[in-house]
């Protein structure tokens, strides 16, 4: 494990890798990008390599795929955990906890747990997940181990599928909600996206903050500077980022990587 407590070392650049076990495969223009196992673990792997990468987030057949190749060691390794609300299904929002569970978690000695928070206000569903993830909060406190909420206000489009509501506005009411869950908020990170008025949106928690990648960006040198805006403000402490920086545009995962890095 790292010597150091998760987040001692200042700024983080941590490496997701959760999504195919929610079924959700695509990075960029390819629909089935992520449902290539050998080739997503050697994109996570030269991800790792880089310097400044400080570790990965993932479910348990990734990261014992991980720990079988060596790659964990003196790396930070945090275990998703709710990835029943499959992508694109009618239950989508009912988002079981079908991975890791905040006893195998530290019995793994793992760095921590990371859960998906979508409120969908015209969903029941969001009242289970939102009980679930509360309970996650308060077990992970009790082992003194970090909970990784990543919260959105998500409503269904007139196709019928869930799409995340990305104004400030959503994503204040939302912060808000997720830092009141469990028992206990000492050990509670949030996971959330760049979005406009971020400086505002931000001062909605107190709780440590983590920027996430989301989809493959169409404009690479947009979405960095977004980033590096965010990083600026007060709370916010790095950066979870997956298919962003493991399928870039033109492929390089290595210069994705170390510009993302170069942010920190």
């Amino acid at each position: 494990r790292p010597a150091a407590p998760l987040g001692a070392a200042g700024k983080l650049m941590i490496i997701a890798a959760d999504h195919p076990a929610r079924g959700a495969l695509r990075a960029g223009t390819d629909p089935g990008a992520m449902g290539n196992r050998r080739d997503l673990l050697e994109r996570i792997c030269v991800g790792l390599a880089r310097p400044g990468v400080h570790g990965v987030l993932a479910t348990p057949d990734v990261l014992e795929d991980l720990l079988l190749l060596g790659e964990l060691e003196g790396r930070y390794a945090i275990g998703s955990m709710n990835r029943g609300g499959l992508a694109g299904s009618s239950f989508e929002i009912d988002d079981r906890f079908t991975a890791y569970t905040a006893s195998a978690i530290a019995a793994a000695g793992l760095d921590g747990g990371k859960m998906l928070l979508r409120v969908d206000l015209d969903d029941p569903a969001t009242a289970a997940t939102l009980e679930n993830c509360a309970h996650a909060v308060t077990e992970l406190a009790g082992h003194g181990l970090p909970a990784m909420v990543e919260p959105f206000l998500s409503t269904r489009g007139d196709d019928g599928r869930v799409v995340n509501v990305l104004t400030p506005e959503a994503m204040t009411k939302v912060i808000s909600i997720a830092s009141g869950l469990g028992a206990t908020s000492a050990h509670t990170w949030l996971k959330v996206p760049v979005v406009d008025r971020m400086e505002e949106v931000m001062e909605s928690s107190t709780l440590p903050a983590l920027l996430l990648g989301g989809e493959v960006p169409d404009d690479a040198e947009a979405a960095l500077a977004g980033w590096k805006a965010a990083l600026g403000l007060p709370t916010v402490r790095g950066l979870v980022v997956g298919r962003a920086v493991l399928y870039p545009p033109g492929d390089d995962v290595a210069g994705a990587v170390d510009a993302a890095v170069g942010l920190l």
